[in-house]
């Protein structure tokens, strides 16, 4: 017998390059060096000069379990690293009824008009959720009392002011995060380079050298250097510098169905100690979009997303100044354009956008560095050889569009179903037509059924990223928001007609909800004394 001496040839990926740093390069790179460890080289080229959007502060319940969990990252850890505070939910403002914007925390500043939109699923009731027994009694005349606050303790919470957490660490709720985007990835920077052994070069991107097959070999920067890569991944933002510009993929733009294409944003100092931190992120409407307000320990942030069709850059600039009494002549004030919609592929032979490079969509529901480790995530569990199986990347980019086309979805809905109509945006967002899969979601609730069936089990639902991945919306996220606009169901489920028993017990349900509020009113903390415990001030 004789010995077979010959060379098995090596497809393994070895070397990968990230083009672009930020919150979405670094969090490629930091995700791509847990998972793939010391078997791949992981490079990022940061242009200095090229300054952060930075806007995409505010995030979703499952960042910590898919990301820093994932990382090996506490909460403890990373948030006082990055000024991060907590979020239970999206309060939105005056998107019921004309009006300016107005102002948060002075003291309230809500007014009537509002709603919450919250994290957790929703309570149960003889295999229901209360959502069901709310529609049923809304509809018959027998409630007044909006959805959220029927069916959900938070907002109660949310009035206070008070934390997701008691003093000794019990987390009670779903709750996410606002940080500095800025500080996160910075923080991951220094964690991908000295605990990863990723390699860090500022320099600028000027070119790319092609192969035969079309893939990328190697990127040259201004200072002279080139470098080679077996995977690319596009983090250069807005510009997409691989993806559209050397892969000549077409950007498929979804202005069709959002009109905000701009929005004006700063950073404002807040007195904590005298006002509070308020634990949910604001999304206030106003003449021609609306305004997020982020909150932080000694300041918010906020910004104002807006469509150029119905108002110019100074009108918004006045309009959100005044909103929060700020000089527009000596506040600082980034001024931001943005395309809406995405890549047709995410993926297109060695490259992978990720993060703004590959799609866009205005935060109003805190998507943004969601759709960042929901990549990184697909395109891990799709992880490729030097080969690269089409099967991977087609079934990479198929999930990455379904996960894209459902949010924007989602978000028109917001537009088109809000009872506001009294400027000419508002009147616009009305015309814009569905798209005809979410049609049918919105047929399902409006007949009572709900739009996606509901999830009971919230321990493995927010543990279990494949699971959300692919119900991402639950029929929780649709009846917050549909029924805060006060768009309703035609009917209550029909087969309640035939449980009279469960409609008469479900009141018990509803008062639980309420034992619970008034149990957290008087237990928890402020959200400003557990940051502070949290953050060692």
């Amino acid at each position: 017998m004789t010995n077979d001496n010959r060379v098995k040839s090596d497809n393994r990926i070895k070397k990968i390059v990230v083009l672009g740093g930020g919150t979405a390069g670094w969090m490629s790179a930091a995700y791509l060096g847990r998972a793939l460890g010391d078997t791949v080289k992981i490079t990022v080229l940061e242009a200095p000069a090229i300054p952060k959007i930075g806007v995409g502060e505010a995030t979703i319940a499952n960042l910590q379990k898919v990301f820093f969990d994932f990382l090996g990252l506490p909460e403890e850890e990373w948030m006082p690293e990055c000024n991060a505070s907590f979020k239970m939910g999206i309060r939105f403002v005056n998107w019921r009824t004309p009006g300016a914007g107005q102002a948060q925390g002075r003291p309230h500043g809500t007014g009537k008009d509002h709603f919450d939109h919250l994290f957790g699923l929703l309570p149960e009731h003889d295999n229901l959720p209360l959502s069901h027994y709310w529609t049923h009694k809304r509809l018959n005349g027998l409630t007044d009392e909006p959805f959220d606050r029927a069916c959900y303790p938070q907002p109660a919470v949310f009035d206070r002011k008070l934390s997701p957490r008691h003093l000794d660490g019990t987390k009670w709720a779903s709750y996410a995060w606002h940080f500095d985007a800025n500080l996160v990835a910075d923080f991951l920077r220094r964690f991908a380079t000295q605990k990863q052994g990723a390699v860090h070069i500022e320099d600028t991107f000027v070119g790319a050298e092609i192969d035969r097959r079309g893939h990328i070999t190697s990127i040259r920067t201004e200072g002279g250097l080139t470098l080679e890569a077996d995977l690319f991944v596009d983090c250069s933002g807005f510009r997409s510098l691989l993806i559209n510009q050397v892969m000549k993929e077409p950007f498929l733009d979804m202005s069709d169905h959002l009109l905000n294409d701009r929005a004006v944003a700063t950073q404002v100092p807040h007195d904590d100690e005298a006002n509070g931190v308020e634990p949910f992120t604001s999304a206030i409407a106003m003449s021609s979009g609306w305004t997020w307000k982020i909150p932080m320990l000694g300041r918010f942030g906020t910004g104002y997303v807006y469509s150029s069709r119905f108002t110019t850059q100074d009108e918004a600039t006045e309009e959100f100044c005044r909103m929060w009494g700020l000089d527009p002549e000596t506040q600082y004030l980034n001024h931001v354009r943005f395309r809406v919609g995405r890549n047709r592929r995410a993926w297109v032979k060695n490259c992978v956008g990720v993060g703004l490079s590959s799609c866009f969509l205005e935060p109003l529901e805190s998507t943004g560095i969601y759709f960042v480790y929901a990549a990184l995530f697909q395109l891990v569990k799709n992880f490729p050889d030097k080969r690269f199986d089409p099967v991977l990347i087609d079934r990479f980019n198929s999930e990455i569009e379904t996960m894209f086309d459902d949010t924007r979805d989602f978000i028109q809905a917001h537009f088109s179903f809000a009872p506001r109509d009294d400027t000419p945006f508002w009147r616009a967002c009305k015309e814009l037509e569905l798209a005809e899969g979410f049609k049918e979601k919105v047929a399902l609730y409006k007949s009572g059924v709900g739009v996606n069936l509901p999830v009971t089990d919230e321990s493995n639902y927010y543990g279990n990223f494949e699971a959300e991945f692919r119900n991402f919306w639950s029929n929780a996220n649709y009846y917050c928001v549909f029924a805060g606009l006060d768009y309703l169901p035609d009917h209550s489920l029909p087969a309640l007609a035939h449980r009279p028993e469960s409609i008469a017990t479900a009141e018990a349900g509803f008062a639980e909800v309420k034992k619970r509020q008034d149990e957290l009113l008087r237990t928890l903390p402020s959200t400003y004394d557990y940051l502070r415990r949290l953050h060692g001030k």
